[in-house]
């Protein structure tokens, strides 16, 4: 369970959290299930002049605009293709909708609260705060990301302005 500090594994009771694994170049991700609204194909999006790179622009999802940032560039992971893997997920947090496009979803995962570490300190090189820790599944590693966080920090703000 993710508690009110935004930290995985402090969940004591025994109760796993699902997270909906995605892939980023060669890594997988996870973001808590509970913001998932929708997973839907890549299509073309409405590029608005002056954003920031890593925000493709806006769709009209059911008459409504919401803005799509592309996490491949938001993270630096290189040049980002589009195939028919690629899939935009649709969040809603804190009431507010938007989407983000990934290579590719896999699934969604329980993670038991002993399966979840810390984020590793990685200095000033590498900014660590939108994590909340590893996943491990077997061989498997899921770097779990805060979206609430990632997607409420100051340069998402400007998601807002493009969507009105």
């Amino acid at each position: 369970m993710i508690t009110a500090n935004g930290k995985a594994g402090d969940n004591k009771d025994g109760v796993g959290s699902e997270f909906l694994a995605f892939t980023l170049g060669s890594e997988e991700y996870g973001i808590d299930i509970l913001k998932v609204q929708e997973i839907r194909g890549y299509e073309a999006v409405t590029r608005i002049a002056n954003a920031p790179e890593f925000i493709k622009g806006v769709i009209n999802l059911r008459g409504i605009i919401i803005p799509v940032v592309d996490m491949r560039i938001k993270f630096k992971l290189g040049t980002p293709v589009y195939d028919q893997f690629t899939v935009v997920i649709i969040l809603n947090i804190g009431g507010r909708v938007m989407g983000m496009v990934v290579d590719s979803v896999s699934d969604v995962t329980t993670l038991m609260p002993d399966q979840v570490k810390a984020p590793p300190e990685m200095g000033s090189t590498f900014n660590s705060d939108y994590l909340i820790g590893l996943g491990t599944i077997d061989e498997r590693m899921l770097i779990l990301v805060d979206i609430d966080k990632l997607m409420s920090s100051s340069e998402m703000g400007l998601m807002d302005k493009m969507a009105a």
